[in-house]
């Protein structure tokens, strides 16, 4: 008689052992893979932080504040505004870049920490392309250019006669050397081959005091920290400085159709995470950012302070390469400096 415990016996036994651990091998892979997928599908699960690099209630608080409750609605979780002032954004800005690349902490990104700052400061610590994710732009404004109404200046083409009949003599007022309105002025007065001396203050809220006690004759300065003098009657607009007209000053040309052709310079705001961002996150946070961008409940929480959603289906870091040689450009020749 064969043995039923025999080697036969030992062998199938052995085989079907063999199986079982495969299987249980296969099935252990299969759920330590779960976990992590469902990680990437659930993402947030938690708060996400949102650096605003100036101090509350500045312009890009405008900004920054209703993205926030609108895209915390949108992921159905908090996000939670950190003002991080100081060094024109640059604080706040590296805050993001030394952060760790999850999507939980990210960067309200202006036209000063994205593309000014790079010309600007002789050190910044951090790469403002290599060390971030770009994500969506979210919010532009146009510069204006606004006089003392006691100053017989009253289109753009005066404004250039009068600089040209007195080179180097006229004064023009901005919130500090390197700012957007700093810069356009510099631009502007490039463009329109004429010298104005710049006077910088150390924000906007002093230089419009100057302004409307006429101290200094004319400002260029992002048009929502004047637009309330202007409907006021306290100032006068002669221009804008975006491509478009803005919705809020309809009868304000912009400086292209007052002669500059193709003049175009605003400031603007983009949303922007640390370098390294994983495919899942990076997706569902433009996703949604755009989707706030182009609803009528963020152009509603902006308010008419002339500052408009973002227009338009040019990927972010392109627009930035762009606005990145045109700002360094306009440092460089204006010779502005920070340290």
């Amino acid at each position: 008689m064969i043995d039923p415990s025999g080697p036969g016996k030992a062998t199938a036994v052995s085989a079907d052992r063999r199986l079982l651990m495969l299987a249980a091998l296969a099935g252990a892979g299969i759920a330590a893979a779960l976990p992590a997928r469902a990680r990437a599908d659930s993402f947030p699960s938690k708060p996400l932080r949102l650096i605003v690099p100036f101090p509350p209630g500045g312009p890009t608080d405008i900004v920054a504040r209703p993205m926030a409750q609108l895209l915390g609605e949108a992921l159905k979780q908090n996000v939670i505004i950190d003002n991080r002032g100081g060094a024109g954004g640059s604080i706040g800005a590296d805050v993001v870049a030394k952060a760790a690349p999850d999507g939980y902490t990210l960067l309200m990104g202006t036209v000063g920490t994205s593309a000014i700052n790079a010309a600007l400061y002789t050190k910044l610590p951090h790469d403002p392309v290599k060390d971030f994710t770009p994500l969506a732009l979210v919010a532009s404004a146009p510069v204006a250019v606004v006089v003392h109404p006691e100053q017989e200046i009253r289109s753009v083409r005066e404004l250039i006669e009068r600089a040209r009949a007195q080179p180097g003599s006229l004064l023009f007022g901005s919130a500090g050397s390197g700012t957007p309105g700093h810069l356009t002025g510099e631009m502007f007065a490039t463009a329109a081959g004429i010298k104005l001396r710049h006077v910088p203050y150390k924000g906007s809220a002093p230089a419009i005091t100057d302004l409307l006690g006429n101290q200094i004759p004319m400002m260029f300065d992002p048009l929502q920290s004047v637009i309330h003098h202007i409907r006021a009657g306290k100032l006068r607009a002669l221009a804008v400085s975006g491509r478009q007209r803005s919705p809020v000053l309809p009868d304000v040309p912009t400086l292209a159709e007052s002669g500059l052709t193709d003049f175009e310079s605003t400031a603007w705001w983009a949303m922007f995470a640390p370098a390294g961002l994983p495919a899942e996150a990076s997706k569902r946070l433009r996703e949604e950012i755009g989707r706030i961008s182009a609803s009528a409940a963020f152009r509603d929480k902006l308010g008419d302070l002339g500052v408009v959603p973002a227009s338009g289906d040019e990927p972010l870091a392109e627009f930035q390469q762009r606005e990145l040689e045109k700002w360094g450009k306009a440092v460089r020749d204006s010779g502005a400096q920070a340290n």
